[in-house]
């Protein structure tokens, strides 16, 4: 396969739209694994999703062009799956399940459409959202992300020459690299591509996956992003999002319902799923609460994804509260990814060895780590927080609490109320830098 010349072909954007989603494929594997259960069991819940830029400095809509954006928002809604890719979900396995995907799913897929969207200015912001079927308004949180971060990308190397854009790429090659060659000497290391939403671009994010599976070997064990693991014959990775227990919870009839919204969500899951794909997200509404009103059952499933504690103190909560449900944590896995980068890795990883299975998703530092590469010193590649939330469902207001209020969202009133029901314990405010 010859490499792709990423410097010459960023340069050359001179045509009149250059298509940043090609493929409705190129989305993280939990949307679809999400979207068929939520086609199956709540085909007729109306979801709401929204754009929240956490990095409120950056002032996106002075950055992007708002009638470029409107064209690939335009254009993404006209793209559909195509015969070779539904095949390809028909045939294989995930997660060591043949078959995973129904027919009739596959069948709904091939006459799916992103739905319409609303897109305005505000003070320096995008307001951008998504209303209408959960079954089709979920499907554009992956796509508007990766569209407004390559824009955002292309509109900072966009005065760039030719020679300039060379070395931008040829240094963060090198950067890159240098994070692959300090990661080889951990000789259990389990790690895979969660860089898809925040990424500098889709031909940049495939280099990082290419140079992980050179660099790795059958350490790296696969990418969230479909279309890449097809094209480079990976394991598709993901399982569940935030998004499940923040509808569930938002459809609530009181709050005793809003309490146990997080656990009728994985007895959905199981019951669905089960197998490989038994991996609980605790913290939607805090890790500490979570875990303190968990059933007991819980404890049997593979491992959990702390997403939002700092990894090492998060990873030793779970491990006390297997070891007090008589789990040995041994037989258990532990999946880091928030804010992962080559440090935060080796750290956890001597932190955990031998005491559990740990397995790594490396995101945005992977895939958007262009920090000091500009040869002129231009701004604008730096990384930013990102994230497209559900908003409401059946025109309820929908929250997310996080083990970090820094990444709360929803109404405040609201986000009160929730603090009221699952508490403040364990709860800390920390920077969100992506």
């Amino acid at each position: 396969m010859p490499v792709t010349d990423i410097a010459t072909r960023t340069y050359d954007h001179g045509f009149r739209l250059d298509p940043i989603v090609r493929s409705l494929l190129d989305t993280d594997f939990y949307k679809l694994l999400m979207l068929q259960m939520i086609r199956h069991l709540y085909p007729d819940v109306q979801a709401t999703f929204a754009l929240i830029n956490r990095t409120k400095s950056v002032r996106l809509a002075d950055t992007i062009d708002e009638q470029e954006l409107r064209a690939q928002l335009d254009h993404a809604r006209t793209v559909r799956f195509s015969k070779k890719e539904l095949i390809w979900l028909a045939g294989n396995s995930f997660a060591g399940q043949a078959r995973i995907f129904g027919a009739d799913f596959l069948a709904w897929l091939a006459d799916f459409q992103l739905p319409d969207y609303a897109l305005r200015r505000v003070d320096g912001q995008f307001e951008l959202s998504f209303a209408g079927p959960w079954t089709h308004t979920t499907m554009w949180e992956i796509p508007a992300l990766t569209i407004i971060n390559e824009l955002r990308s292309r509109a900072a190397t966009k005065e760039m020459d030719r020679f300039a854009m060379d070395v931008l790429y040829a240094r963060a090659k090198a950067k890159m690299w240098d994070k692959v060659v300090r990661l080889r000497p951990l000789p259990d290391l389990v790690i895979s591509d969660f860089g898809t939403r925040r990424r500098h671009g889709f031909l940049w994010q495939r280099w990082c996956v290419e140079a992980l599976k050179e660099g790795l070997g059958g350490r790296f064990i696969g990418t969230s992003n479909v279309l890449l693991a097809m094209d480079n014959d990976l394991e598709a990775i993901g399982t569940n999002a935030h998004e499940l227990p923040m509808v569930f919870a938002a459809l609530a009839n009181d709050e005793t319902e809003i309490a146990s919204a997080p656990y009728r969500v994985l007895d959905d899951w199981r019951r669905h799923y089960g197998g490989n794909l038994l991996i609980v997200l605790p913290d939607a509404f805090g890790t500490t609460s979570f875990l303190a009103h968990a059933p007991d059952w819980v404890a049997d499933w593979t491992g959990f994804r702390p997403d939002s504690a700092p990894p090492i103190p998060g990873g030793e909560q779970i491990i006390r509260w297997w070891q007090a449900h008589g789990r040995d944590p041994h037989s258990k896995l532990l999946i880091f990814s928030d804010g992962m980068d080559v440090d935060s890795i080796e750290e956890t990883y001597r932190h955990f060895d031998k005491r559990v299975r740990m397995s790594f998703g490396w995101g945005t530092n992977l895939t958007n780590d262009f920090r000091g590469c500009a040869p002129d010193g231009t701004i604008g590649l730096e990384p930013i927080s990102l994230v497209v939330k559900v908003t409401s469902a059946n025109g309820h207001p929908a929250v997310k609490l996080s083990d970090n209020p820094a990444k709360a969202t929803g109404d405040p009133d609201e986000i009160a109320r929730y603090l009221r029901i699952f508490g403040t314990d364990g709860l800390r405010t920390v920077a969100v830098s992506v």
